[in-house]
């Protein structure tokens, strides 16, 4: 029986006999299994190659739709804190905070694009530490970044939970509740694309705005009178979870490599980045401002429940959409960083095969399973979103893009002026990213 060994490489088919099976399954493992690479000025291998004929294609994404993903990835729990921080901070000092934030956000967002456009291979926060420091870093970053996705998953959950005792009445049984929420999200996580769910991130955008809109129409039924303070009196530990709910509203940052990774070009990305962060901009301070001023310093976090049943019912009637899909894309990009280390250097990853489809899925059921043992574990939402923030989001947020752009810029170069002033600028972000992870005991307390 002769056997034939057959590759294709640059368009180019070709075979060549072996004698036996023992000398084809040796030439079979000695061929290469990366896809073939466009030339392009970045220093490492797109993760993706070359997906010209393959079943399965990633990298199909306009900046458009990229902008969407993100957009439903990171304004959905976050929105629904904001009132309560001016009613935290002050009228004045609340949204200084939530535009501050946004601003820098947005710089450290572009960091994360020409990071990924110098280093092709980067997909996840886990692949920029290995380039950092090696395999260390990209133990430590993947396994936080982990963590920080299936926080984020179980805060869904419990929202899930929180909204279908809203709208039923029934406040008992919300293990199985849950439980039904978790599901739901497994099956919805289940494509493997992220332009499978870019039609879904604009039904949860209209849906968040839907949301808010019924709670403003709420806040001024309630017909408040009382002057508002523009100046509160707030302990230490109140102050540190205002400045991390607003952290955690803009903290999408974790995912921002995945996204850019399945763009068609990822030269688009600062466009994308733009539709979020001017969406994120102007919508959390309008609310926030709209919101406190209408309920005033009693507002609750989530500020859905700080309007009349009514009006509750119809705002988590309409946020079924974010309630879900938010968490199904932070889901999507923790299942997908696991699934292409699972099949790294291999195609598998671009096959429509039953191994390939049934391992995607029971990543995702496992780490559904983990973020639903977390959300019964904490079953308060502004105690998961300060634990988030101060654990994590800061990281990804301020402190690792500013190490990004140092690490792209300082090595080997003589400083003008503009850098200096530059690293000075980038050295601060580190620095923000620090001092709100040493307030995490502030949280430890809030939990017990």
């Amino acid at each position: 029986m002769t056997w034939h060994v057959i590759q294709r490489r640059a368009g180019v088919v070709t075979s060549w006999p072996c004698e036996n099976s023992l000398e084809f399954w040796k030439a079979e493992s000695d061929r290469p299994t990366t896809m073939s690479q466009p030339h392009t000025n970045c220093e490492g291998e797109d993760l993706f190659g070359d997906e010209t004929g393959l079943e399965v294609k990633y990298k199909t994404l306009s900046w458009w739709q990229a902008g969407m993903i993100m957009i439903a990835e990171t304004i959905s729990l976050g929105i629904l804190a904001l009132p309560k921080v001016l009613a935290t901070l002050g009228l004045f000092p609340g949204i200084a905070v939530i535009i501050g934030v946004g601003v820098l956000t947005t710089y450290t967002g572009l960091v994360i694009g020409e990071f990924k456009r110098r280093y092709a291979q980067t997909h996840s926060m886990a692949d920029a530490g290995s380039i950092l420091w090696g395999r260390t870093g990209c133990e430590i970053l993947g396994a936080a970044q982990l963590i920080f996705f299936i926080l984020i998953m179980a805060s869904h959950i419990l929202t899930f939970s929180i909204m279908v005792s809203v709208l039923t009445g029934y406040s008992g049984c919300t293990v199985l509740i849950s439980v039904a929420g978790g599901l739901l999200s497994i099956v919805f996580t289940i494509p493997r694309r992220l332009e499978s769910l870019s039609f879904l991130s604009s039904i949860s955008f209209a849906s968040v705005l839907g949301a808010v809109f019924v709670s403003m129409v709420g806040g001024a039924s309630l017909n408040k009178t009382s002057p508002i303070q523009t100046s509160l009196p707030p302990t230490f530990h109140d102050i540190v979870v205002a400045i991390a709910n607003v952290v955690f509203a803009y903290a999408g940052h974790v995912a921002f490599f995945a996204f850019f990774s399945e763009l068609r070009d990822v030269k688009d990305y600062p466009r994308a980045l733009a539709l979020l962060q001017v969406s994120e901009v102007t919508l959390y301070t309008v609310t926030a401002i709209v919101l406190y001023l209408l309920v005033g310093k009693d507002i609750a976090s989530p500020s859905l429940n700080s309007v009349s049943s009514l009006f509750k019912k119809i705002s988590y009637g309409i946020a079924i959409p974010t309630i879900v899909i938010a968490g199904v894309v932070n889901a999507h990009v923790a299942v997908k960083s696991i699934y292409l280390r699972m099949f790294h250097g291999s195609n598998a990853m671009h096959s429509r095969s039953f191994g390939a489809i049934s391992q995607w899925i029971a990543v995702c059921a496992t780490l559904w399973f983990l973020a639903w043992v977390v959300a019964e574990s904490i079953p308060v939402f502004n105690d998961i979103l300060g634990l988030t923030s101060s654990l994590f989001a800061s990281w990804f947020t301020f402190s690792l893009p500013g190490v990004f752009w140092l690490y792209l810029n300082v090595p080997g170069r003589p400083l003008s002026w503009k850098q200096t002033i530059l690293i000075g600028f980038n050295c601060i972000n580190v620095i923000i990213g620090l001092v709100i992870v040493s307030w995490i005991y502030s949280c430890h307390w809030l939990t017990n």
